[in-house]
């Protein structure tokens, strides 16, 4: 079951990385889950939206660094093409990526 859905959201993150790549943006609606032992998108819900757990405490802006780094380092792109949109400070964030 672990295999399959890893799976998955390989095959989720590919779609967004040909989305981006295709129309310069795309903008995830993403779930945190903070203080996790490793950092990783688990699953997706049902209204569409990436359940990802992070390493990082919610305080002083670090959950958000991490979450940008980590989207930079999977989807190939700088950090600062990356902007949280909404939910700075909730653990469900709309984040726009531009290229």
């Amino acid at each position: 079951m672990k295999e399959r859905n890893v799976h998955m959201m390989e095959n989720i993150i590919n779609k967004y990385i040909e989305d981006l790549k295709q129309n310069n943006m795309v903008t995830l609606k993403i779930k945190v889950s903070p203080k996790m032992s490793k950092i990783e998108f688990k699953k997706v819900l049902e209204d569409g939206t990436l359940k990802l757990n992070i390493r990082s405490a919610p305080e002083k802006g670090k959950a958000n660094k991490e979450i940008i780094a980590y989207l930079s380092k999977i989807l190939n792109v700088s950090k600062k093409d990356i902007e949280i949109i909404s939910g700075e400070t909730s653990p469900l964030k709309l984040i726009k990526i531009t290229i």
